[in-house]
C-alpha cells in the first residue's frame, strides 16, 4: 500500500491509496466466501456454487462492492497512520480504480487540525459576579425543597391550579373518534400547559366523577397535519383529584433534611447557594475569558470538522433520549423539526466548541504545559470518590487510552487556569440615568 497526500484549501486533504492487485484479489475471494450463501444457482446447494461460475452468471464485478469495502476498511487505518495529518473528520471516499488484476486505487478526502494563531491571552479582563446569597434566596431554595418533599394526597374539592387530575379522555373531530386522541388514567398537572389550548383551564372548578366536554382547537402548526387547525371535543371523566401537600418548616422537617434544628438547616441551605453561585460564576468567567480569546485568535475551521462535531452533538443527544424512551423519529415527529433544522441549531454550539479547544490546546502547547502520571492518578482519585469506588479498584479499569484522554483533558484544564490565574476582573457597567432623562451615561459601580 502506497499514499499519496495532496494539501487542499481550508485545512483539508486528499490521501490517494494504492493497494497492490493482489490484495484487491484475495479481497474478491473474501467477498466471495462472505457472501456466497445468499446466491442461489441452479444445481448447486447454497453457498457450494463455484466464484468463477458466480461472476460468469451475474457479471464479473459481482464480488467488487464487497471486496472493495474490505480492502477500504484494512487500508484506511493505515493510511490514516501513514499520513501523518492530525484528520479531525470522517472520510469521504471514493473508489477510483477497481478492476481484476490492477491496483486498487481509493480516496479519501478528509478535515485536518487547523494551526492557530494565538492572540492575547494572558491578562484577560473579565466580569466580576457578585456570589453573595440574600435571605430571599434562601427562603426560594427552602421552598422548592419542600415542594419536592411534598405529599401527593387525594382531595375531595373542586379541581384548582397546581392539582393533578387522573382522567379518562377521548377525542372527536366533526363527531368522529381520531387515532391518538384517546387515553386512560393520564394524570394532568393543572397549570403546566402540557395539554393544547385550554384543555386544562375547562377542567378548574369540576370534581370527581363528573364528566366534561372540553372544546380547543389544535395549533396551526401542530406537527400531526391531519389536526393541525381543526376543533376538536374532547370527552373528559374526571376519576380523581390529588394535591400536593407541602410540610411545614419546622424542625421535624429540617430533621429530615439531616439536621438538628431549622436555623442548621438554613446555615446549610444557604453554604450550599453560595457554592452553586461561586461554581456558576467561575465558570461563566471561564467562557467570558476563552470567548475574548477566540475572538483575538485566528484559525481556519473545515465545515467537515464542524459537521463531524455535529453528529457527535447528535448522537449524544440521542442517547440520552433513548434514555427516556424518545427516539429521534419521535423527537422530530413532536417538534415538527428536521435533521437538517437540528443541524442548523447545534452548529453555532459545534463551532464554538472546536474553537474553545483548539485554542486551549494552543496555549497548553505554547506554555509547555503538561499532565503527569501523577496528575491521572489523583484525577482517577477525585473520580472515584465521585462514584463511591476505591481509587485503586476504578484504575485498574482505566486503558492506556482513557490515561491519554485523562491527559489531554487535564492539560486543558490546566491552560484555563492559567488563563484565569493571570485574568483581571471588573464590575459589570451599568448606566444612570441624567437628571433630565434625556442622555444616559456609562459608568462603573
Amino acid at each position: 500500500m502506497s499514499v499519496q497526500v495532496e494539501n487542499l484549501e481550508h485545512n483539508m486533504a486528499k490521501l490517494t491509496v494504492t493497494v497492490e492487485a493482489a490484495a484487491f484479489d484475495k479481497a474478491l475471494n473474501q467477498a466471495y466466501n462472505r457472501e456466497k450463501n445468499q446466491i442461489m444457482i441452479p444445481g448447486f446447494r447454497r453457498g457450494k456454487a463455484p466464484r468463477k461460475l458466480i461472476e460468469s452468471r451475474y457479471g464479473k464485478n459481482v464480488f467488487y462492492e464487497g471486496a472493495g469495502n474490505i480492502l477500504i476498511s484494512e487500508e484506511y487505518p493505515k493510511a490514516y497512520d501513514e499520513s501523518g495529518l492530525a484528520i479531525v473528520s470522517q472520510p469521504e471516499l471514493e473508489i477510483v480504480q477497481m478492476e481484476t488484476g490492477k491496483d486498487f486505487i481509493f480516496t479519501a478526502l478528509v478535515a485536518v487540525k487547523p494551526e492557530v494563531t494565538l492572540g492575547k491571552y494572558m491578562g484577560i479582563t473579565v466580569t466580576k459576579i457578585d456570589t453573595s446569597v440574600t435571605d430571599e434566596e434562601v427562603d426560594q431554595e427552602i421552598e422548592a425543597q419542600r415542594t419536592t418533599n411534598a405529599r401527593i394526597v387525594e382531595v375531595d374539592r373542586e379541581i384548582a391550579e397546581k392539582d393533578t387530575a387522573d382522567i379518562n379522555f377521548e377525542g372527536f373531530i366533526d363527531g368522529e373518534a381520531f387515532e391518538g386522541g384517546k387515553g386512560e388514567n393520564f394524570k394532568l398537572e393543572i397549570g403546566s400547559h402540557s395539554f393544547i389550548d385550554t384543555f386544562e383551564d375547562q377542567l378548574v372548578g369540576k370534581k370527581a366523577g363528573e364528566d366534561v366536554e372540553v372544546n380547543v382547537t389544535f395549533p396551526e402548526n401542530y406537527q400531526e397535519k391531519s389536526l393541525a387547525g381543526k376543533p376538536a371535543l374532547f370527552k373528559v371523566h374526571i376519576n380523581s383529584v390529588s394535591a400536593k401537600e407541602i410540610p411545614a418548616l419546622d424542625d421535624d422537617f429540617a430533621g429530615d433534611q439531616g439536621f438538628d434544628s431549622v436555623d442548621e438547616y438554613k446555615a446549610d441551605v444557604k453554604a450550599n447557594l453560595e457554592k452553586k453561585k461561586e461554581d456558576s460564576a467561575k465558570r461563566t468567567k471561564e467562557d467570558e475569558a476563552i470567548a475574548k480569546i477566540v475572538a483575538d485568535s485566528k484559525m481556519d475551521i473545515p465545515e467537515a470538522m464542524i459537521k463531524n462535531q455535529e453528529d457527535s452533538m447528535i448522537n449524544e443527544m440521542a442517547q440520552n433520549m433513548a434514555q427516556q424512551g424518545l427516539s429521534m423519529q419521535q423527537y422530530f415527529q413532536f417538534t415538527g423539526t428536521t435533521m437538517e433544522q437540528l443541524r442548523e441549531q447545534v452548529k453555532p454550539d459545534a463551532t464554538k466548541r472546536i474553537q474553545n479547544s483548539l485554542v486551549l490546546e494552543a496555549i497548553a502547547k505554547a506554555e509547555n504545559i503538561e499532565a503527569t502520571d501523577d496528575d491521572v492518578k489523583a484525577e482517577i482519585a477525585k473520580m472515584a470518590e465521585t462514584y463511591g469506588m476505591k481509587a485503586e479498584d476504578l484504575e485498574k479499569n482505566v486503558s492506556d487510552d482513557d490515561r491519554e484522554n485523562l491527559k489531554a483533558d487535564l492539560r486543558i484544564q490546566k491552560a484555563v487556569d492559567l488563563i484565569m490565574e493571570n485574568a483581571k476582573e471588573r464590575k459589570k457597567p451599568v448606566r444612570k440615568a441624567k437628571k433630565d432623562d434625556a442622555k444616559e451615561e456609562t459608568t462603573e459601580e
